[in-house]
């Protein structure tokens, strides 16, 4: 990874006010590295950028914006990751407006793992959070990393529930790295930073600007395989990312709801508009054409054959009966834990042998 003087180089044409990132790719395209920019000099500059740009190139002082970023790249898992890194996202350089760079805290191998992204309302129902972190845990031990933004709602729940099935996540924030946003998210920012990761393309210090989500929610799509919508209204950001999505060449997915839920309009104009309707995180999967291997070794620990665990679904079901019921009534009749309770169930929806229902209960289906 380029560091040193030559990421001083990146950091400088980046740190230019009124040089935004397409100028920067077409700086690079004609020149090659940032070395080559600033040693072109005025003449041929000009005939790139014109007399407004090469005078901002040249004359802009930015020494003190370079310093606090290489100072903040020098911290523990954190890292600047430019477009000529190897650890750069591939799937970011499929898009039309790649940054030129990104400021990264966590573990940077998952930049360039399969991902999918899961998005949806700031004020979500019940049932939408559940939704949220069930299929993010669902696809997380399925080996895909969960992609999100680390708003309240929906995106917090795909988060957690991805890190609350031991997987992996990534937040793309549209702040500057040093800063959390919302400030109610701050304990799970904490958490994606060490067991996952938060990437920026903003310089540090970047504030709150309600411009700068939009434009982060094209690398929320364009890093991922494929956008998961859980619930959004008409107007929700969350349609933005599903259309940045669908130009970008990736699949959009939505889970539909009620007809009379304002949260469920988005998702339901999506599924017109021909994205695919999703009930179960096999829907999504398969459409990926993504092996669901790793669902398997989530099953709980058994001492005997490796039926033992289908066996403990099988004798799950028939403690449930067919009327609704929650995890702490099961687990007193069955006598397992919560947690163990937690992953037969997933795969018992996964299968189609049970549905979660609103205020945590489950229920079995008819057939099962």
């Amino acid at each position: 990874m380029i560091s040193g003087e030559a990421l001083s180089r990146w950091l400088r044409l980046t740190l230019i006010p009124g040089i935004g990132g397409e100028t920067q790719r077409k700086l690079l395209r004609t020149f090659g590295l940032p070395d080559s920019v600033f040693a072109a000099g005025r003449s041929a500059l000009r005939e790139v950028v014109g007399d407004k740009g090469t005078a901002l190139l040249l004359d802009t002082d930015n020494d003190d914006a370079v310093s606090v970023a290489l100072a903040w790249s020098e911290g523990v898992d954190q890292h600047i990751v430019t477009l000529a890194d190897a650890e750069y996202p591939q799937a970011l350089l499929e898009i039309a407006d790649p940054p030129t760079l990104l400021y990264v805290r966590g573990h940077l191998e998952l930049l360039n793992r399969a991902a999918l992204a899961i998005v949806g309302s700031r004020n979500p129902t019940p049932q939408g959070i559940q939704n949220a972190e069930r299929f993010s845990a669902a696809f997380a031990d399925a080996g895909l990393v969960i992609i999100s933004g680390l708003a309240l709602g929906i995106d917090a729940a795909a988060h957690r529930g991805a890190l609350t099935a031991g997987g992996d996540t990534v937040a793309f924030i549209g702040t500057g790295i040093d800063r959390i946003y919302p400030a109610r998210n701050r304990d799970l920012a904490q958490e994606i930073g060490a067991r996952g990761t938060i990437v920026s393309e903003f310089p540090i210090g970047t504030p709150v600007s309600a411009a700068n989500f939009p434009r982060r929610n094209r690398l929320i799509s364009g890093i991922a395989r494929g956008v998961l919508v859980v619930e959004a209204t008409i107007d929700s950001g969350s349609l933005i990312t599903s259309r940045l999505a669908g130009e970008q060449g990736r699949e959009v997915f939505a889970i539909p709801g009620s007809i009379h839920s304002p949260q469920s309009r988005g998702c339901h104009k999506l599924i017109k508009q021909g994205a695919k309707l999703v009930e179960t995180a096999e829907d999504v999967l398969e459409e990926l054409r993504w092996s669901s291997a790793r669902i398997a070794q989530a099953e709980p620990p058994s001492e005997g054959a490796g039926g033992e665990a289908s066996m403990l679904a099988d004798e799950l079901l028939a403690l449930m009966g067919f009327d609704p019921c929650g995890v702490d009534e099961l687990a007193a009749r069955s006598g397992l834990a919560p947690e163990t309770l937690s992953v037969l169930l997933l795969h018992l929806e996964l299968d189609g042998r049970v549905a979660s229902l609103s205020g945590g209960r489950y229920q079995r289906l008819p057939g099962s």
